[in-house]
């Protein structure tokens, strides 16, 4: 049998002899060719998730208000962002987060869907819930620890809220010291969530990273104000903090007691100076 040749010879090309003009043509050089410019677009109108150091973050949608003009214009969105986690670092709970929220939680109540508040470390009252909005019949309290079964994760059910997506918003006391793939796993189950998720958390978590977009941090600064610092958001810092003022929910007299009582307080704390005669 023949052996197969194991490369096979070039085909032989017929040579093709350049074309010359026609007799009494006078031949014509085909002007350059030209490419357009394109045109540059900024990196912002590419994908939502790019933007100038200088910009704040665009949003694919637009952010839930939060009820405070001031803090709608600092937010990536015009408001709360819906998909991520929003992290609130608080010194002690009852300094105002409450009404803080309740503008854009009463919010989401009136399109119909359901608030959950999971693990709040205090009692709620139902009348003081319900002077800043909110419907009780669309709030669904859960505490998750309770420790009912030895072994359970607290965490669970929370995951289980916003990956759900039937839930319109959230808001959750976490544990203190979170491991950071604790919240990193809350963040993953935020994406399925349209609607805000806020969780509150000690001030030391602040020494930490943390896989939420944008974290605030609380402060009380006197009767019905907070103070807002924004240590984290899609975009340049914010160095001076905002000032809010808060819906009140004392009445007069006990307003003016407690700014009376607020005021003591700074006097007693100056301390007694010394004066020397040196002449």
């Amino acid at each position: 049998m023949d052996a197969v040749p194991s490369a096979l010879p070039p085909l032989p090309w017929p040579a093709v002899a350049p074309r010359r003009p026609a007799e009494g043509t006078v031949a014509r050089a085909l002007p350059p060719l030209r490419r357009e410019a394109m045109p540059v677009r900024a990196p912002e109108t590419l994908h939502p998730a790019l933007w100038l150091g200088h910009q704040l973050g665009r949003q694919v949608v637009q952010g839930v208000p939060s009820g405070f003009p001031a803090l709608d214009a600092q937010l990536p969105g015009g408001g709360w962002p819906r998909r991520v986690l929003t992290e609130l670092l608080q010194p002690q709970c009852g300094i105002g987060e409450m009404r803080l929220l309740s503008p854009s939680l009463a919010a989401v109540q009136r399109g119909g869907r359901l608030v959950m508040l999971f693990d709040p470390p205090q009692p709620l009252s139902a009348a003081a819930l319900g002077q800043l909005g909110l419907d009780l019949a669309q709030l669904l309290v859960v505490h998750t620890r309770c420790k009912v079964v030895a072994g359970t994760d607290s965490l669970w059910a929370l995951e289980q809220a916003l990956k759900s997506g039937h839930v319109g918003a959230v808001l959750a006391w976490l544990p203190p010291r979170l491991r950071a793939e604790r919240l990193r796993r809350l963040q993953l189950s935020a994406q399925a969530h349209d609607g805000p998720a806020f969780v509150l958390r000690e001030p030391a978590a602040r020494q930490r990273p943390t896989a939420a977009p944008l974290r605030l941090a609380l402060r009380p600064a006197g009767v019905d104000r907070l103070e807002l610092r924004l240590l984290k958001r899609r975009g340049p810092p914010l160095e001076t903090p905002l000032l809010l003022e808060l819906p009140p929910v004392l009445s007069d007299t006990a307003r003016q007691r407690a700014r009376a009582a607020a005021v003591s307080a700074r006097l007693s704390d100056l301390q007694e100076a010394t004066f020397v005669d040196l002449g």
